[in-house]
């Protein structure tokens, strides 16, 4: 097409990206109990046009970079388009003006055809020939997915250059619209068939949605070990060539079978799904064509679009339940992302509960399993325990009536419905304590609090992404009594996380939460024990200050702002009274736009102080995480505890990251989707005109940030409620007066050891 070095570059480019990743066989699930799918086989994973949720569709990058994370005998899409002079091209839709540039090459050349009865108006391939097509770029066709690599002027590649480029170890031509092209005299068989007499292309799966189609080629691959699959559309569209509804054609899976040896269906055939997004029980389509002798191949895995509420944002979650449920396994999924299926299966797939931990990783909850019910319930800490945290935790808050209580925010609009209630007039602002006005839990007796109705958190529901609905306003409030005790009884708990805020401010208005927390450690027994250590964490040394020396407990010490390095002073002024650290993920991995652009000093001068590091906060979210991270948790987990050495994870979904601890040390089979991923790489693929813009580096963190006066002794309690009249000096957030700290330039991140090849 006169774009080979075009396609070449970006091979080599994406190859770049990766270049740290040691890729080799994923064998964790293959010598397990035998799969329930048709053949008792490791279930296929198909990158549909390749790794398209990151790079544009059918680009040689997306193509190249799903061969680099997915298992070895990962499968290419193609989706099969006709030029106007009858070449096949890889290109998602008969359409190109969604996916590429040419609405500016050619403009005011858009025409209006009758596509399966419809009349669609757009810019067709059928109107451009091979040598027009050259001229065309792609681009991302997905709006909710960075445009960032669409200066790489991806071309559009035959479908034979696809193969003999990329040589992949499977190769599957889609063949969406043959009834279209056949209106436009261009024959789909034809090509099809003189592709496969190429004795340089494999071809393994032809699918299509056309019976006709299929059964006018089935002879021809009768005796071939080219594969044929019928493809589903929704249940009410009407199939063309047989004018039933492929709902219909659903329960004739023996006509199927007479032209077809496998079936795709949308996920939702076989996991289908309430009006309110919550799984429904399965469907029989995988078992009835299993009898037929039919492989089942389910389509319509993305990790960036909302999926059910039931897999908590994880799309490794939503692959197990396709392909390790305990009744049947497809026996292959088509997916956007095919490094988080290949990982799904060959690492996480019949792990079981009783798989052992690998590394030493703490996981910590962030208000309990706060991802899945409202923080600090019952139910929030119940789930967690259930998940495998390792610890759980109380941000202890104060009522009025002097009872210390678990709560995420000392604000109580921030996890109740109390601004809708009678105690609405309590509002008031604090500005030693937050911006803006709030509803203080010092404001309020326990009692009135457990009147309330608690309130799920969802911090990305700016990108409408809401946190499991059905259960958005269950559970109930704990005591720091009452969570100790439950978290006493949990034998598979390794401890628990008290977090401390605001102490200096609460103790001015007569409360001391430190000397509450002292005693219902104590009264719990916490002091006179070691089966569960007690961490106290506090971004107050002064609070921790008040802890060192009185007890055995471990001092956590939390850095309130993302930094870009630490001074030597600083680090020895934690270390003066704290074993471990809280920071920020962005003090570790840096990001810009969503892109990480390096890595910093920090987790290893912090450890070189034989200071643990713990980082929060990690969430199933696609959106709470860097593009480098391929909208997949579970990547996001292993990049930092493998590439960035931390401790420990503080995270509202504790599921995902001690599951990802059940599957490492694998020896020699250790598989390269668990490598890390390079900080700044991703970066380094996008061209000039579309970085954005630079950012100044974090600060760097003083001695003048931590050195904090002692907390002020426990005033008297008067009857008034208003906070004190007199304007304090510029406090943080937590309270207590700091200094701000110095920007510093860090020094240089770690960058991709490869040239870019532009």
């Amino acid at each position: 097409m006169g774009s080979l070095r075009g396609i070449t570059v970006a091979v080599l480019v994406v190859q770049a990206l990766l270049a740290s990743v040691a890729l080799v066989s994923a064998q964790g699930s293959s010598n397990r109990s035998r799969w329930q799918t048709l053949n008792g086989d490791v279930p296929f994973v198909i990158a549909r046009g390749g790794f398209s949720g990151m790079f544009s569709d059918s680009s040689p990058a997306a193509y190249r970079l799903a061969l680099l994370t997915g298992p070895t005998n990962v499968i290419l899409w193609c989706d099969v388009q006709l030029s106007k002079d009858a070449a096949g091209i890889c290109f998602p839709d008969l359409k190109l003006d969604n996916n590429s540039d040419i609405t500016t090459v050619f403009p005011n050349k858009q025409k209006t055809y009758l596509v399966n009865g419809v009349a669609t108006k757009g810019w067709f391939s059928v109107d451009y020939t091979l040598k027009d097509i050259g001229n065309v770029i792609l681009n991302q066709g997905v709006f909710s997915r960075s445009n960032k690599f669409d200066g790489n002027n991806y071309p559009i590649m035959t479908v034979a250059d696809t193969y003999t480029l990329l040589k992949p170890p499977g190769f599957w031509l889609n063949i969406q619209h043959n009834a279209f092209y056949a209106q436009h005299n261009l024959s789909m068989r034809n090509f099809v068939i003189s592709l496969t007499r190429n004795v340089t292309v494999t071809v393994d799966y032809i699918s299509s949605p056309e019976v006709a189609f299929l059964r006018s080629i089935a002879a021809r691959f009768q005796r071939s070990t080219t594969k044929l699959v019928f493809r589903f559309l929704e249940l009410d569209t009407v199939e063309p060539s047989t004018n039933l509804t492929y709902g219909s054609l659903l329960k004739n899976l023996t006509f199927v079978k007479t032209f077809a040896s496998g079936i795709i269906v949308p996920k939702s055939y076989v996991w289908p799904v309430d009006s309110n997004l919550y799984l429904q029980p399965s469907t029989s389509v995988v078992l009835d064509a299993h009898k037929e002798g039919l492989e089942v191949f389910a389509s319509d895995f993305t990790n960036d679009v909302p999926f059910s509420f039931n897999y908590s944002y994880d799309p490794v979650a939503e692959y197990l339940q396709f392909v390790d449920n305990g009744k049947f396994s497809v026996d292959g999924v088509i997916s956007d992302f095919p490094i988080t299926p290949s990982a799904a299966i060959n690492c996480f797939a019949h792990l079981g509960r009783n798989a052992s931990k690998q590394v030493d990783l703490l996981v910590i909850s962030k208000n309990g399993a706060s991802g899945d019910y409202p923080g600090c319930t019952d139910q929030a800490y119940t789930k967690a325990i259930q998940d495998g945290v390792d610890v759980i935790d109380c941000p202890v808050q104060m009522t009025k009536d002097g009872t210390p209580i678990c709560l995420g925010s000392i604000n109580l609009i921030d996890s109740t419905d109390v601004a809708q209630s009678s105690f609405s007039n309590l509002s008031k602002t604090i500005p030693e304590i937050m911006q803006g006005s709030g509803i203080f839990t010092f404001d309020m007796s326990w009692r009135d609090i457990l009147s309330l109705t608690t309130a799920i958190s969802s911090p990305q529901s700016e990108y409408k992404l809401f946190r499991n609905p059905k259960f958005k306003n269950v559970g109930k409030f704990l005591t720091l009594s009452e969570f100790l005790a439950m978290a006493k009884s949990a034998s598979s708990l390794q401890g628990v996380l008290i977090a401390i805020e605001n102490a200096a401010y609460l103790a001015e208005q007569g409360f001391g939460v430190t000397d509450a927390v002292f005693d219902a450690l104590s009264e719990a027994g916490y002091d006179k024990q070691t089966a569960q250590k007690v961490m106290i964490q506090s971004s107050n040394s002064s609070v921790l200050m008040k802890f060192k020396g009185k007890s055995n407990y471990k001092l956590v010490y939390k850095v309130d702002e993302d930094i870009g390095g630490a001074q030597q002073a600083s680090i020895d002024d934690i270390k003066s009274f704290a074993s471990a650290v809280v920071i920020s993920k962005d003090s570790v991995f840096p990001e810009n736009n969503a892109f990480l652009t390096g890595v910093t000093d920090v987790v290893p001068r912090l450890q070189a102080a034989n200071l643990s590091v713990y980082v929060h906060t990690f969430s199933n979210e696609f959106t709470s995480q860097a593009w480098d991270f391929f909208s997949d948790a579970t990547v996001e987990v292993n990049s930092f505890h493998v590439g960035g050495l931390i401790n420990g994870v503080i995270t509202d979904f504790p599921e995902t990251s001690d599951r990802w601890n059940r599957c490492l040390n694998k020896g020699d089979n250790t598989p390269g989707y668990m490598s890390p991923v390079q900080p700044g790489s991703l970066l380094q693929l996008v061209t000039a005109e579309y970085l954005p813009p630079a950012e100044a580096p974090n600060p760097y963190l003083t001695e003048a940030d931590i050195a904090e006066s002692p907390l002020p002794p426990v005033a008297a309690k008067t009857p008034t409620s208003s906070p004190s009249g007199a304007a304090p000096s510029p406090t943080s957030p937590n309270g207590q007066p700091k200094v701000a700290a110095s920007v510093i330039v860090p020094p240089m991140a770690v960058l991709l050891a490869f040239c870019l090849l532009f």
